[in-house]
Parts: structure tokens; C-alpha cells; sequence
């Protein structure tokens, strides 16, 4: 009988919370993990700004979803959803961070099977200042940017229960 392997979904939270909306990703974890709805065996990760190093956290993953805030020069507190084969161009300078989002893709397929699903949620900041509290436009995207992610979370855990049920007529052990 075949049964899929066991779903390891990951969720990273990155950025640097006192710059301001850089900080959003981690914002966004924390008001995540309190949220009832997600599935309970997901695992969380306080990214901060780490880089390359988040990767023994993620190399394992089935599906790994990430929160940041991304400069691609859209209005302030813009959602973004990028998944699969659209992060391979994500630009180096999208992510407000030094070695980020971008190169932790790049090198994550080298060093394991890459994740069989990715998705990053962002936001598009309006500064990277220096100061612990999110502007108004990045704020108020934070609430739909959850749901989001609750609902990707969701879906990943029903996709991976389906998976597990044998086919109709197949004998169990």
C-alpha cells in the first residue's frame, strides 16, 4: 500500500521588529501561532534576520510558508502572494533584508528535496525606520494577511489528510 509521507509544514516568520515594517513578518507569526484555526502540527519559526541559517529549520519541509515584508513597489500595506515557481525570480533587493528571503530559496534545493509547496505571504512596507511599532497602511494588512495564511494552512493540512486515505478497495495492514 502507498501512503504519502508525513506533511512537516513550516511557518517563518522574518524580520527585524524594531525597523519598523521590516518587522512584519514576525508580527504576523505571533498573531498566527495564537490563532485557533491553525492546524496543530505546524511547526513555527521565528526567523527574525537570519538567512542561510534558517535552512536546517526548513530543509525537511513538505510545506513551508513564509511571512516578510517585500519591497516591490507597490502602494504601502499591499498583500503579496508569491508561490512555487514565481519565488525562483523573486528578486535579492525584494526582501528588506541583507542575505534573505531570495537566497534561502536558492539554496534550499542544494542541500534538500526542496519543499513540495511554498508560499510567501508579504506585505509591501512603507518605511524600514528604525522603531518597534508597524505604520498604519502595514497594520491594518496584518488581520487579512492571517487569514490568509490560516486558510493556505488550512488547506495544505486537507490536501495532506486526503493523501493519507487509501483508495477505495485498498486493504489496510
Amino acid at each position: 500500500m502507498d501512503f504519502a509521507p508525513a506533511a512537516k509544514t513550516v511557518v517563518v516568520g522574518i524580520g527585524n521588529p524594531i525597523r519598523t515594517d521590516d518587522g512584519f513578518g514576525v508580527h504576523a507569526l505571533r498573531r498566527l501561532q495564537r490563532d485557533p484555526r491553525v492546524p496543530p502540527d505546524v511547526t513555527f519559526i521565528d526567523g527574525g534576520t537570519y538567512g542561510l541559517e534558517l535552512l536546517c529549520y526548513v530543509s525537511d519541509s513538505t510545506h513551508l510558508l513564509l511571512l516578510d515584508a517585500l519591497d516591490v513597489g507597490e502602494p504601502p500595506g499591499t498583500l503579496i502572494r508569491m508561490a512555487n515557481g514565481q519565488l525562483r525570480g523573486l528578486p535579492c533587493a525584494a526582501s528588506v533584508h541583507q542575505v534573505g528571503l531570495a537566497d534561502l530559496l536558492a539554496t534550499l534545493p542544494l542541500v534538500s528535496t526542496a519543499p513540495r509547496q511554498t508560499v510567501l505571504l508579504g506585505v509591501q512596507p512603507l518605511s524600514t525606520d528604525w522603531g518597534t511599532e508597524l505604520t498604519a497602511p502595514v497594520e491594518a494588512a496584518l488581520g487579512p494577511l492571517v487569514e490568509e495564511a490560516v486558510a493556505q494552512l488550512v488547506g495544505w493540512t486537507e490536501e495532506a489528510s486526503a493523501a493519507r486515505v487509501p483508495a477505495a478497495g485498498s486493504r489496510g495492514l
